[in-house]
């Protein structure tokens, strides 16, 4: 097989290979099942190297766009077209950010061009066909319950039932509703960490203990608190990952003072070393853990869907407490997710999405060493979708920020996690939602903007 390209100037040749092999895949100038040439013969048909084609060979794999043979090589895959990316063109917002030439690295982002657009819409044109016109229970819908009790089992070695499971739409939501609940009692959480939790507790005027984080994760608190929010598996936003002696000892902590434990599990999905992290729940026997999942990462945040597992010895009288209330998430949109979990679309779109967010890492860390010389400080990237910079001492973290986004690059600063103290040498570098051939191009200019500066 003779395949032609062309390779345009300023763009890495590996991403103009995946780009003309995938064109020819969807338009069926590629049949399923053909072989493609090995990585040495079109790295030499090209003049280029063996981990260029391998590059690009690869993407394509992550894809699903071609399958690998052992010792025999690379093959066209059956072409889904459910899984075609949506148009850029019938995406506004996304069009408005390129004409403004802002690349989006901030925090949190999602690929919004990996998202199986047409298989929802396919679940979702069904789901009004069956004319769902009541609301759900206010709790959410049993099916949907049901395909998390099974997902947290498998997936995070959760056990817990339907019962225990409350849908929300987003963290702060069901946060606030715990906390009514429980009424006016101390809390603690991380310091640095999340701004959206700690606005919740302010905005209830709770008094609020900001523990400080180590290596080993969040500290013991020094404090008596009813609520304690933590985020084990990878902190947020500096990324440690909480020590299994500290997992102990909160717990434990937890039963001696009568406290309980918010685990937010936000990004659990995305880990690039080593094992799963097992979350707090996992260990919890004393049921002093109430454990917050969300599908902003591993779906999109659009759909704005999260949900609460409490305690059994919770439970009921959270029902109870919450009996007039009204759902706050679409029952349509609840059960498009439980169809999409049911069939299987859920574990094949997040073993999709964190080989793309590997790749996506990979490259950024790359691009990072090369461009950045040592006195940038490059952690918090064992997993999730972000990484922190620690700056030199001749760059400021408010300078840093106004610069990248000078060069048309929107970036976050660190400082706005914390709340007693306030450092000026981090930023975070979001990978979620930039394309994969845009991140040398884009840190390459960042770096250089950032050095020029001195």
């Amino acid at each position: 097989m003779e395949l032609q390209f062309e390779f345009l100037e300023g763009m890495p040749k590996y991403i103009s290979i995946y780009e003309q092999l995938k064109e020819k895949i969807i338009t069926k100038q590629l049949r399923p099942n053909e072989k493609l040439p090995s990585k040495r013969k079109l790295a030499e048909q090209l003049n280029v190297s063996i981990q260029t084609v391998q590059n690009a060979y690869e993407q394509l794999l992550s894809e699903g766009y071609l399958y690998s043979i052992e010792r025999s090589g690379y093959f066209i895959a059956e072409y889904n077209e459910d899984w075609l990316q949506a148009p850029v063109a019938k995406k506004p917002a996304i069009q408005i950010a390129e004409e403004r030439q802002v690349y989006n690295l901030k925090n949190g982002q999602v690929d919004p061009e990996a998202f199986p657009y047409k298989i929802w819409q396919k679940l979702y044109k069904r789901q009004l066909e069956a004319h769902p016109v009541h609301n759900s229970s206010w709790q959410g819908e049993l099916p949907l319950r049901n395909e998390i009790t099974e997902y947290l089992h498998m997936a995070r070695g959760i056990a817990c039932d339907p019962e225990q499971i409350f849908i929300y739409s987003g963290t702060q939501q069901q946060l606030q509703a715990l906390c009514i609940f429980f009424g006016k009692i101390p809390v603690a959480m991380e310091e640095p960490g999340f701004f959206r939790a700690d606005a919740v507790f302010k905005q209830l005027n709770y008094e609020i203990e900001y523990v400080k984080i180590d290596d080993s994760g969040a500290s013991i608190p020094s404090k008596k608190v009813k609520l304690y929010y933590v985020t084990p598996a990878h902190q947020f936003p500096l990324g440690a990952v909480m020590s299994m002696e500290r997992k102990v000892q909160l717990l434990q902590w937890a039963k001696e003072v009568d406290a309980y434990l918010i685990e937010d599990d936000y990004d659990a999905e995305f880990r690039y070393k080593g094992l799963p992290i097992p979350p707090l729940s996992h260990l919890d026997q004393l049921e002093r853990v109430i454990y917050f999942g969300t599908f902003s990462k591993t779906l999109i945040p659009s759909i704005r869907m999260s949900y609460m597992v409490l305690p059994k010895s919770l439970a009921a009288e959270f029902r109870h407490f919450y009996q007039h209330q009204k759902p706050t998430v679409s029952r349509i949109d609840q059960l498009v997710v439980a169809e999409f979990m049911h069939s299987g679309y859920y574990a094949k779109h997040i073993e999709k999405m964190r080989t793309l967010y590997r790749k996506k890492r990979k490259t950024l860390l790359e691009v990072l060493q090369t461009y950045l010389p040592a006195e940038f400080n490059i952690f918090g990237d064992t997993a999730g979708l972000h990484v922190i910079i620690q700056l030199p001492e001749w760059l400021e973290e408010k300078r840093a920020v106004e610069l990248a986004l000078e060069m048309g690059i929107a970036i976050d600063p660190v400082s706005k996690y914390y709340q007693t103290t306030t450092p000026q040498n981090l930023v975070m570098i979001g990978f979620g939602a930039i394309p994969l051939e845009k991140i040398h191009p884009v840190i390459q200019t960042l770096a250089d903007g950032w050095l020029q500066s001195r």
